[in-house]
């Protein structure tokens, strides 16, 4: 790509590609609908992000929602709400499956249940939108790619800053070598959390309209516990499933893959060669399982990314509670959903610059998915795309669970680590199965 000039404007002039137009691989076709019809799209998980992926879905002109469907009565009549009478109500997913007028399922379920709906709905002929990370394990991703090119299906994961014009030009600014020689990457999120976290609940009978074996499906039979269901009366946040092992990995996956989903696209989508990774829960009182105090390295061929977790803290670069710093020999770059800024070295000929955005890219996420439904190109974040990035978080967690060097193949897709292997793969419960 040739260089850039070194002014601001020059840049913002710049011509960006957008990520669709990056990816024009053609897939495998699939139904062919004409220019003016409505793309049927059912939703399954309507918790707090599933609602949010409602909406956007809702504010697109080419998309009708037909059905929505949680576990959650409460949930469910929120949705149904929100649908405004396009929707109808459904309960047991294998409906959604088997209804061969749906084009495309939302899954925003809990991480745990993402593969196995992934995997289920593209043998069903359906193309799926699956939030991030896309699977609680490794082999679990791998699976989901040979379905999605097996039934031949349109597969777009929920990193949805790849749809963002601002992170298109941030990376595009790091690949043209305006920054210089880029060795080290540091990504974070700090905040600054009550030393009592989430609580420490006792176990009890499930909330009324829940219904919990299903809410379980593949992941470990348990007892009931508010936290691990996660779920706030008030909607005030995000479901606290994420801070248990059982169905997802913590602010590695849950905000890492964020993170390192833009590195490792800056760098053409290198993978790493070896993780190291410290950290435990120092600082909160909680019953949660996931650490509140990480830092993994990730060494990839060229350059050194760190990502870092702090509960006890806020204090930041940027003022900010998270973000992604390229630090070139000529030029530092910040990106997060609501700027890009450079800052010179000093020497440097180049001029600093800030470019405030207010996109975190959900939208034109969506926009993107449903075009590429109808052209059969592959979507700005590929499941082949999203196997990599959430592949690295994973990768970071299990060099902490292990504490050991993770040395990963990426020829061969495993890591050189017997102890480390261990953790590629889930048993599933009975009586679900993830069969491709």
């Amino acid at each position: 790509m040739a260089a850039m000039t070194d002014t601001r404007r020059d840049f913002v002039k710049s011509s960006v590609k957008t990520a669709a137009a990056a990816l024009t691989t053609q897939i495998f076709t699939g139904k062919v609908r004409g220019a003016n019809d409505r793309i049927a799209v059912a939703f399954i998980g309507l918790g707090k992000m599933g609602r949010d992926n409602l909406v956007y879905a809702m504010r697109q002109p080419n998309a009708a929602p037909v059905a929505v469907c949680d576990v959650y009565d409460r949930n469910l009549n929120w949705a149904m709400e929100m649908a405004r009478g396009q929707a109808r109500r459904v309960r047991d997913f294998r409906e959604i499956l088997r209804d061969k007028s749906i084009d495309a399922v939302c899954i925003a379920t809990p991480d745990h249940w993402h593969a196995y709906l992934t995997v289920e709905a593209c043998k069903a002929g359906k193309d799926v939108f699956v939030e991030k990370p896309v699977s609680v394990t490794i082999d679990e991703a791998t699976r989901m790619v040979e379905a999605a090119r097996k039934y031949n299906r349109v597969v777009q994961s929920g990193t949805m800053q790849r749809s963002a014009v601002h992170f298109q030009k941030a990376v595009e600014l790091v690949r043209s070598g305006e920054l210089g020689k880029v060795t080290f990457v540091r990504t974070w999120n700090y905040e600054h959390s009550v030393p009592e976290g989430i609580g420490n609940p006792p176990d009890s009978d499930p909330p009324k309209g829940l219904d919990w074996d299903v809410w379980l499906g593949p992941a470990p039979n348990r007892a009931f516990n508010p936290n691990r269901f996660g779920v706030d009366p008030l909607d005030r946040y995000f479901s606290r499933f994420r801070w248990f092992w059982d169905y997802a990995g913590g602010m590695m996956t849950d905000w890492g893959v964020h993170l390192l989903d833009i590195v490792q696209w800056a760098f053409n989508e290198a993978m790493p060669k070896s993780i190291t990774a410290s950290g435990q829960k120092f600082y909160l009182k909680d019953n949660r399982e996931t650490p509140d105090t990480l830092q993994v390295t990730y060494e990839y061929p060229d350059f050194i990314a760190v990502y870092e977790n702090r509960e006890g803290n806020a204090q930041s670069m940027f003022d900010r509670g998270y973000g992604i710093v390229f630090h070139g020999e000529r030029a530092t770059l910040f990106v997060d959903r609501g700027e890009c800024k450079l800052i010179s070295e000093q020497g440097s000929t180049l001029m600093g610059w800030r470019m405030e955005h207010s996109s975190s890219g959900n939208l034109e996420h969506w926009a993107n998915f449903l075009d590429c439904m109808k052209t059969r190109k592959q979507p700005a974040s590929s499941i082949e795309i999203c196997r990599r990035s959430t592949t690295t978080c994973h990768l970071g967690n299990i060099a902490l669970r292990t504490r050991e060097r993770v040395d990963f193949d990426e020829e061969r897709w495993t890591v050189a680590q017997p102890e480390a292997k261990k953790y590629f793969a889930r048993e599933y419960r009975a009586p679900w199965k993830l069969e491709v």
